[in-house]
């Protein structure tokens, strides 16, 4: 689980676009999904695992809360904060939602 580490690194808000709004035509299961997140400020994407904390099945259109945990950890050590916003991607340029981080769990990570 969170790409074999014991704790997500951070929660966030996600909002997820309509099917009409170019977002996904089927929803989402809690288990396994993993979407590119993209940092507007930052030039890499990078995998991400979502875990929805309220919801077993995401449709589109839908706003969750979700403990996330991103593959490249090491390229974002020191660059995230409370209040970021990201995109939520399938592909590199197909926007399916977007997100904003409310609490971050892996220090490392976190702007000092």
């Amino acid at each position: 689980m969170y790409f074999g580490r014991q704790h997500p690194d951070f929660i966030a808000t996600l909002k997820y676009l309509k099917s009409e709004q170019g977002g996904r035509k089927k929803p989402i299961s809690k288990v396994g999904y993993r979407p590119l997140v993209k940092f507007p400020e930052y030039i890499i994407s990078t995998t991400s695992e979502q875990l929805f904390l309220d919801k077993e099945v995401v449709f589109p259109g839908d706003t969750v809360e979700a403990e996330m945990t991103i593959l490249y950890i090491e390229y974002f050590q020191n660059k995230l904060f409370v209040g970021q916003t990201f995109e939520i991607r399938e592909g590199q340029t197909h926007v399916i939602g977007t997100g904003q981080i409310k609490k971050i769990i892996n220090k490392n990570l976190e702007i000092k």
